[in-house]
């Protein structure tokens, strides 16, 4: 496990809403060029769904692990939690009676199927069929006529369908237009810049608290603010009374007392990005990514430079803030003109410069899975980053964001 890091890409409905997540493990040496479909990396998921609980990694929603013909026929696959492991067989895969009758069995005992990277039906193909529940297919130089007819043929076979690599919005309301059920791909963490776009009252009172603190108003001010948004105050109560929190709080000025204007920070900034009221516990996923982000710049920082607390601090900022310009629909230079930063903070959202600049590289190119390894090695050599530590502060980051996701929701 120490040569791998692990890459996690959502996968949304027609809604929006997380329904589940594609996993792959990447070679920290070699980067991600050199990853294969093969039983070894398939084999890194699984080890890592059953020595940690794939629920630690993904939450509650489904997740999507690539398997070839020599992981189908193992016995590893029995170690997969059938209600949240979706086997995703690959093109590679060779169809045989051997390998169409193990995934019958598979099937028969609650096992969930894709199929990845279909780009035609065939007489092949079909032999899946009675097994298979959804149909990735990548729209990456497919013309609409085309994804339309393959959207056809297995739609009317009673399959979900999935645009994977879908990087535009545009492509995206192809997709939807066409039928298709789920998307996979960047375009929704991607800014969209709309003229005259209006906060929701949520966010104009998360931008208020925000601006409050930094003019450095007293703490009954900041509550009299909080108490006018009910739907404000209870995600926050949820927020501070996330797990390691030594007590409960059970009020307004005990979580202000306990946060502190640096911490409240942080949270509203998380709360920036949330959905109250929506019918999901996974969150936003724009809020999942931003959270990870925060996260993982957070203690990437403190790996490199233990004890500097404040610096970790900035660290969560970056990454939070890096997507804002998503969220709000603003480019990024006009929020930050907005805004009381630091040159730090500026210069890696605008330049991607400085070691914060470094760390957002590479979650980015580890988020996107990017077929060229060469930036997520670059970026690991130029934080003297391991594989191995990555990986640790992946996890960690994951189970956070689920955790203050599910309070947030």
């Amino acid at each position: 496990m120490k040569e791998f890091f692990l890459a996690r890409q959502p996968i949304l409905n027609r809604d929006q809403v997380l329904f589940a997540y594609e996993l792959l493990f990447r070679d920290a040496n070699t980067g991600l060029a050199e990853v294969t479909d093969d039983r070894e990396a398939t084999a890194a998921v699984i080890v890592h769904a059953n020595e940690l609980g794939l629920e630690n990694v993904i939450g509650s929603v489904l997740g999507f692990v690539n398997v070839d013909a020599t992981v189908l026929m193992s016995d590893m696959i029995e170690v997969l939690p059938k209600h949240q492991a979706v086997l995703e067989i690959l093109e590679t895969v060779k169809v045989t009676d051997e390998v169409v009758a193990r995934v019958a069995r598979l099937a028969q005992s609650g096992f969930i199927f894709a199929l990845d990277d279909v780009v035609a039906h065939s007489a092949a193909l079909q032999r899946f069929m009675p097994y298979v529940s959804i149909v990735k297919i990548e729209v990456t130089g497919m013309q609409r006529e085309q994804l339309a007819d393959l959207a056809r043929q297995f739609g009317g076979q009673g399959k979900k369908l999935l645009a994977e690599k879908v990087e535009t919005l545009g492509q995206f309301i192809m997709c939807l237009e066409l039928g298709f059920d789920y998307f996979q791909g960047y375009y929704f963490a991607r800014p969209l810049i709309m003229s005259g776009k209006k906060l929701s009252p949520s966010q104009v009172a998360i931008m208020e608290l925000m601006a409050l603190i930094v003019a450095d108003a007293d703490y009954l001010e900041i509550e009299r603010r909080i108490k006018k948004d009910a739907a404000l105050a209870l995600m926050l109560l949820r927020l501070v009374n996330l797990p390691g929190v030594s007590r409960n709080i059970d009020s307004l000025s005990q979580a202000l007392t306990a946060l502190g204007r640096l911490r409240l920070q942080r949270w509203l900034q998380i709360l920036l990005y949330a959905e109250p009221g929506a019918a999901t516990q996974a969150g936003s996923p724009l809020q999942m990514m931003a959270t990870v982000r925060g996260k993982l710049l957070e203690l990437m920082t403190q790996r490199l430079f233990p004890g500097d607390g404040l610096l970790a601090d900035t660290a969560f900022t970056v990454g939070i803030m890096s997507l804002m310009d998503t969220l709000l629909g603003t480019p990024m230079d006009e929020l930050l003109g907005q805004m009381a930063v630091d040159h730090d903070v500026r210069a890696a959202l605008l330049q991607r410069d400085g070691v914060f600049g470094d760390m957002l590289t590479l979650v980015e190119h580890i988020e996107q899975m990017e077929d060229s390894g060469d930036g997520v090695k670059e970026a690991l050599n130029a934080l003297n980053l391991s594989g191995e530590a990555l990986a640790e502060i992946q996890l960690a980051a994951f189970e956070w964001s689920e955790a203050v996701s599910r309070n947030a929701a």
